[in-house]
């Protein structure tokens, strides 16, 4: 598939979505854990992830966390918060007993944990609708991740899940988007 803007993508993955159906999504979410379970882990002691959100198609990232909680005891696991005011993403750790609220993107947000500075996070799962061959994303817009991701450091793992393969290319990047490291997809994991 040619180069495609952000725009053109957003609209068309998320009418990708939108087509599958349940049983699509339980069947190609296992189809990605058995191809996450095929990386080498590395040496990830505290991973961010995000709550999926049923109602935009997002891949079930839960079941990644408990694959690397399994594996890797003591791992500690955090959330995003997201600052509308000034646009920018911090990490809280999370237990079981966390609880948590809808922000204003509907997402879910921890309410009591601890805030975890920056340079602790070694992996994060960043969402996106769309990937190209170069580990470049298109996510929702907002740029909160690349704005986030610009501040770790530059070992941080930066692994997407997407049910689709990876377009060519997104014709309007810029010096603001950050490259991932790895996307997995039902069918290959694609490193950057």
């Amino acid at each position: 598939m040619p180069g495609m803007n952000k725009k053109t993508l957003r609209k068309r993955f998320r009418e990708e979505r939108a087509l599958l159906s349940i049983n699509d999504t339980v069947r190609l979410d296992d189809l990605l854990l058995i191809q996450f379970q095929q990386w080498p882990l590395g040496d990830v002691h505290t991973l961010l992830s995000y709550w999926p959100l049923s109602e935009k198609t997002e891949v079930n990232t839960h079941l990644m966390v408990d694959y690397l909680t399994f594996r890797i005891p003591g791992l500690q696991l955090a959330y995003p918060v997201m600052d509308v005011s000034t646009h920018t993403l911090m990490c809280y750790a999370v237990e079981a007993n966390t609880q948590y609220r809808n922000s204003h993107f509907a997402t879910s947000e921890p309410v009591n944990g601890i805030q975890i500075p920056v340079e602790d996070i070694d992996a994060v799962f960043v969402p996106l609708l769309a990937f190209d061959r170069r580990g470049f994303r298109v996510g929702y817009g907002k740029g909160f991740y690349d704005r986030f991701l610009q501040s770790c450091r530059e070992d941080v793992l930066k692994i997407c899940f997407s049910y689709f393969e990876a377009v060519d290319s997104i014709d309007d990047i810029n010096e603001f988007d950050v490259p991932l490291s790895l996307c997995i997809t039902p069918n290959k994991i694609y490193e950057f």
